[in-house]
């Protein structure tokens, strides 16, 4: 066709609604057949063995056109399932990879080799996939080996089961009665060995390989459900018919026994138990790993969904899997609002699945313990329940565009023990690993590299409030910028003891400062209406209610707080921060604190403080896309001030349940 890129038609409902993600693997248009005539598109999109896969291949041939096949690539996401986006996808102008009976690209590629820097490039992807083991799936447990079911120092051969009709048997050239063949091989080949067989998630009671064992009468074990690497690199043996695993297998450099015609197989590879569909040359590793990984498939970022590189891809999925095994057990909450149930929503999702929301804590504490979960609790308002694993959430330090009393989801919480940072009462998650955290060189370059953008992009908690007009301070004056507070907040009651109202904060301040200029910036929630600030200070010189606090930081000289994070904020501006309480920056050597805080006795870098506070500590979610993200990815993304596209009737909902929260939150002030 005419134009700068080809015109292909979708066969599918489904494939439509994915059109923008096919249109970026494919740099192509897409239309819908039979919207649009065959004459008026270069060719046909269709998915796998699947439906629309045959459908595009007859339209293809009845019309002469091409037809490209698309498939989940080799690193999909982290469950299996179309809840999240993939990481990868292939496509096939040939055949596709899991269908020997034809070639395919994948083919092709491999046959072309790999030399130089291509091959060093895919030898470090190996090892980075292995080291973190990574997977096509990646929601398993991270177990070790002892974990996994398997009698204790005895050796093993891993049988890798599939899903019964899967496409992938067939394209492999087998049926069933191959996974019986290769429970009679392993028992022959291999008679002092366990069997261990990996079932699918997906085959529920219909695993291939337990009921070939059953009917031939050979005893095996079913692994626990875990991550398959511990059990790949342990295996004297792997067998497999057509599964990923199996090349996953080779990168742990273990024996692997194809039972079907794999893109892996009869390359010199694998001990091949079916013949070759055709002549393959010989291919190293590296040869076949950078024909499927780099070659033939496609990574988009999990968020912006622009293309990247499978380098990039990893780090985003090493990202979504680190922060989701934090979460080791399934969360129950209990009396939530709906608001804060979609705000913790994509911030507890674990191995064991998503978060079950019940109407009161007891039913949460009661199904966790029937379940063997655990509780999340919002906040200090409620104390620990006993006889249930628990943890507390609250907002990070880089939270939204926007403020939480107006609604604006998360971008980072903040998971905790019994105590949240700003609970000064005891120990929270966020003091044990400043003052025990082992800073490496990497980590701390990483620290100041993320404190250096932060600054230059202007990134706060808020990041609300860009017009600032400077008061006019005569030269050589001391400017002080003291952050207004919530009064009813929990930092105060519980991370202030002496010095507990705004008033008594300024009233200080100009006790220790009697000759400086103080800029008194009234609290956002304050300014928007949302919550009481108390009375408005009379000792201070100017009171500010516009501006993000950014800029007031960086006209300030110094800033003297309670708990506020703007202290935090400053000290990273290279600020000098006055402390009247303890919050969770104070005693580390970095403040000039009014209170002694005796339990921190080790004194850390701006960079350690940023490294704790920001890396190691919060969980982040980022904005376009819900999916756990790096720091950086999230600083990136507000710094470039993108608007999320919000439907009408979201918007509307959205509106009525800020009116309702506004409420809510008036009314637990007062009571508070």
């Amino acid at each position: 066709m005419t134009g700068s890129r080809p015109v292909l038609a979708v066969t599918s409902p489904g494939l439509w609604a994915q059109r923008r993600e096919i249109e970026t693997v494919l740099d192509a248009d897409i239309r819908f057949f039979p919207a649009v005539l065959p004459f008026a598109v270069d060719g046909f999109v269709g998915w796998g063995g699947r439906a629309s896969g045959l459908r595009a291949r007859r339209l293809a041939r009845r019309f002469g056109k091409p037809v490209v096949i698309l498939e989940d690539g080799f690193l999909k996401s982290y469950a299996p399932g179309r809840a999240e986006p993939a990481h990868s996808y292939v496509a096939d102008r040939s055949g596709i990879y899991f269908d020997a009976s034809r070639p395919s690209d994948l083919d092709g590629l491999i046959d072309r080799g790999v030399t130089g820097e291509r091959a060093a490039r895919a030898r470090a992807a190996i090892d980075f996939i292995r080291g973190n083991q990574l997977s096509k799936y990646n929601n398993s447990p991270l177990l070790p080996l002892s974990d996994s079911g398997l009698p204790a120092g005895r050796p093993f051969v891993l049988i890798v089961d599939q899903v019964p009709g899967d496409a992938s048997i067939a394209g492999a050239l087998a049926d069933d009665s191959r996974f019986g063949d290769m429970v009679d091989h392993a028992r022959r080949a291999y008679p002092d060995a366990v069997i261990a067989v990996r079932t699918h998630p997906a085959a529920g009671d219909r695993s291939l390989v337990l009921a070939a064992a059953r009917r031939i009468g050979v005893d095996v074990v079913a692994t626990a459900r875990m991550n398959p690497w511990p059990l790949l690199e342990a295996a004297e043996a792997v067998y497999t018919i057509s599964s990923q695993l199996g090349f996953e297998a080779l990168m742990a450099g273990r024996t692997v026994h194809a039972f079907g015609a794999t893109y892996y197989s009869h390359r010199g590879l694998t001990i091949d138990h079916c013949p070759s569909p055709a002549p393959r040359a010989t291919a190293g590793l590296e040869q076949v790993f950078h024909a499927a990984f780099i070659d033939y498939s496609y990574y988009l970022d999990l968020h912006d969904r622009r293309p990247v590189e499978l380098e990039h891809a990893l780090d985003q999925l090493l990202t979504v899997r680190s922060q989701r095994n934090q979460i080791t057990h399934r969360v129950y909450t209990g009396g939530l609002s709906p608001w804060k149930r979609r705000a913790l929503d994509p911030f507890v999702v674990g191995p064991a699945g998503r978060a079950v929301h019940c109407r009161s804590m007891s039913q949460a504490e009661a199904m966790a313990r029937a379940h063997g979960g655990q509780v999340a609790l919002w906040g200090t308002s409620r104390p620990f329940p006993a006889e249930v694993p628990a943890m507390r959430f609250e907002d990070g330090f880089i939270r939204s565009r926007g403020l939480g009393a107006n609604l604006a989801l998360p971008c980072s919480l903040a998971m905790d023990w019994d105590h949240v940072y700003y609970d000064a009462r005891g120990e929270s998650r966020l003091e044990h690993i400043i003052a025990h955290q082992d800073y490496s060189p990497a980590l701390l370059d990483r620290s100041a590299r993320l404190i250096a953008s932060i600054v230059e992009k202007g990134v706060s908690k808020y990041n609300v409030g860009d017009d600032v007009t400077f008061p006019a301070v005569e030269a050589g004056r001391l400017r002080i910028l003291v952050p207004g507070q919530v009064e009813k907040d929990a930092s105060i009651r519980y991370g202030s003891p002496v010095t507990r109202t705004n008033h008594a904060l300024v009233a200080a301040v100009r006790a220790l400062h009697p000759d400086a200029y103080l800029a008194y910036k009234e609290h956002p929630d304050v300014t928007s209406g949302v919550r009481a600030g108390g009375e408005v200070p009379d000792a201070a010189d100017i009171v500010i209610r516009e501006g993000d606090i950014k800029h007031w930081i960086a006209w300030c000289d110094r800033v003297e707080t309670m708990t506020s994070l703007a202290g935090f904020e400053a000290l990273i501006r290279d600020k000098p921060v006055g402390v009247h309480g303890i919050p969770f920056y104070a005693g580390w050597g970095l403040t000039d604190d009014r209170l002694p805080v005796p339990r921190r006795t080790r004194r850390v870098s701006v960079e350690m403080l940023a490294a704790a506070a920001l890396i190691l500590y919060p969980f982040y979610v980022h904005p376009l896309s819900g999916l756990p993200c790096r720091v950086e990815e999230l600083v990136e993304e507000i710094g470039l001030r993108r608007q999320v596209r919000v439907p009408l009737y979201r918007r509307l909902m959205l509106s009525l349940s800020q009116s309702i929260n506004r409420s809510a939150v008036k009314i637990r002030d007062r009571r508070a």
